[in-house]
């Protein structure tokens, strides 16, 4: 049996916060009430086309997922195991944010068998908090962390950010301890990205934001991965760190190249060579499954050319780098003799190094991955 991981977008948050660009609309009940029965329209009509398929991972994102209260979410959580085979010990993440939680929500989670939290908590600066539009105070982090260990979770992650406008490295090292001294067992740490069609994007186009340097940036990412390192925390992915046993299963599936179907507007999937979006418009979205149709807007199938770089730029994200032997063994090709050419200049630039049966990221080429990534494209 085939198995999947499966990804549902919840288009809703309270309000959004100046850097995003992920598709998500102000919360309102009637909308949420809508799309909700559009989602379950979706997982039915995706359950008969995926009969000999099992599930080993879902995540919930957004957008805020915990917008729509606990019964908002049960209900996609009932239907995905009640028409979906989804495995015994299968990962569930919801993403939740600080502020938005109680301990009955976090209880209704976990009778509906999610195992895994993703806590938005960005930094641990008031100031930057307000400065990104995010909801919530310091010292909101600790209560969700405090409620979340006490309704059982034992697999929590923290989403942190740097890089912002104003924030410098000893703001950034206080974030770090703050974050560590609540003991997450997953920490994620990301550059901010300022994106043209954002809050944020306008004003540092109009020059009334001056970004981050990129010196400063490139300071923060190193430091992150010292003192994590130093609190014991594994760096196995370019973003990713983590105690043992407690990598995202589901984000792995995206760097190993794994098939996973996207539910919700503008979701993704990657099924039978084959990549897809959703209709990002929610109006459009729940118009097309209220008709019975599925909401595909873009299909763009994929030669074994596009698998293959695919497999490098994403399989390089992880820290352990590439397997040779999977490689050849997925496509019936070495890597190093499809892609010679661009290995030998990589390792020449001293960005990729050649260990064992793996092709991975010198320490070089961490904060300068994408310059790898293109070569591949």
């Amino acid at each position: 049996m085939k198995t999947i991981g499966i990804y549902v977008h919840v288009p809703f948050c309270l309000a959004k916060c100046v850097y995003c660009d992920f598709v998500s609309y102000r919360y309102k009940e009637e909308s949420a009430e809508r799309y909700l029965l559009a989602l379950d329209r979706e997982i039915r009509l995706w359950s008969k086309k995926l009969r000999d398929t099992a599930v080993k991972s879902i995540y919930v994102g957004g957008g805020t997922p915990t917008c729509v209260g606990g019964e908002g979410l049960r209900r996609p959580l009932r239907a995905l195991r009640k028409h979906f085979s989804v495995l015994p010990g299968a990962e569930v993440t919801v993403e939740v944010n600080p502020g938005t939680l109680t301990a009955g929500l976090l209880e209704i989670l976990r009778h509906e068998g999610v195992n895994r939290l993703s806590v938005g908590m960005q930094t641990a600066d008031d100031k930057l908090l307000r400065f990104l539009g995010r909801g919530h105070a310091p010292g909101d982090v600790a209560a969700t962390m405090r409620t979340a260990r006490s309704t059982g979770f034992d697999n929590v992650n923290l989403d942190l950010i740097f890089g912002v406008p104003g924030q410098d490295l000893s703001c950034w090292e206080r974030t770090l301890g703050v974050a560590v001294a609540l003991e997450p067992d997953h920490l994620s740490a990301y550059s901010l990205e300022i994106h043209p069609r954002t809050p944020l994007g306008a004003a540092a186009a109009a020059g009334s934001v001056v970004p981050c340097p990129e010196e400063e940036e490139l300071l923060m990412y190193l430091r992150a991965i010292e003192f994590l390192a130093a609190h014991g925390y594994e760096h196995y992915e370019i973003s990713n760190f983590t105690r043992p046993g407690k990598e995202s299963r589901h984000n792995r599936l995206y760097w190993e190249g794994e098939p996973y179907l996207g539910l919700g507007p503008a979701a993704h999937s990657y099924l039978n060579g084959c990549r897809w979006s959703n209709t990002a418009d929610l109006d459009s979205y729940c118009k097309n499954l209220e008709r019975q149709r599925l909401p595909v807007s873009e299909e763009v199938p994929l030669t074994e050319e596009d698998e293959m770089a695919e497999a490098m730029f994403m399989g390089l994200r992880l820290i352990e780098g590439v397997s040779c032997t999977r490689f050849e063994a997925r496509f019936g090709r070495k890597a190093e003799v499809i892609f010679a050419k661009k290995i030998k200049g990589l390792v020449a630039q001293g960005l990729l190094r050649r260990e064992g049966d793996r092709l991975r990221l010198t320490r070089k080429a961490l904060p300068v991955a994408n310059v790898v990534f293109r070569a591949f494209v």
